[in-house]
């Protein structure tokens, strides 16, 4: 079923959120508070394919509601509508950044030097 939109969901989506954007400017720690080993930090690979496993997770959670509709099973056709809607987004908002680098990239390459 969909999770209901809380305050605790949205803050959790906010301190996310705070979190790429500390990472993205550099500010935060790169040493532990003992100073001698560096903090695992996520790299630019692993933080895209974990927001891209997470579209495909709203992609596979509204095709298997769809599904288990279709089947007759006790689900509601809201639920099943808003988590479509859900993934819908998520693939269009990913489409858009995708594009916004594509579009980075060419500019690059087409500097001159």
């Amino acid at each position: 079923m969909i999770d209901p939109i809380s305050n605790a969901n949205i803050q959790s989506m906010l301190e996310t959120i705070r979190a790429y954007q500390t990472q993205s400017t550099g500010t935060s720690p790169s040493v532990q508070e003992s100073g001698s080993t560096p903090v695992n930090q996520p790299t630019f690979f692993s933080s895209v394919k974990d927001a891209l496993d997470k579209v495909n997770a709203a992609d596979v959670k509204a095709d298997a509601m769809s599904e288990a509709y279709e089947r007759g099973e006790e689900v509601p056709l809201t639920d099943v509508v808003l988590s479509m809607q859900k993934s819908s987004l998520a693939f269009e908002a990913t489409l858009q950044v995708r594009n916004k680098v594509m579009k980075a990239y060419e500019d690059i390459m087409n500097m001159p030097v």
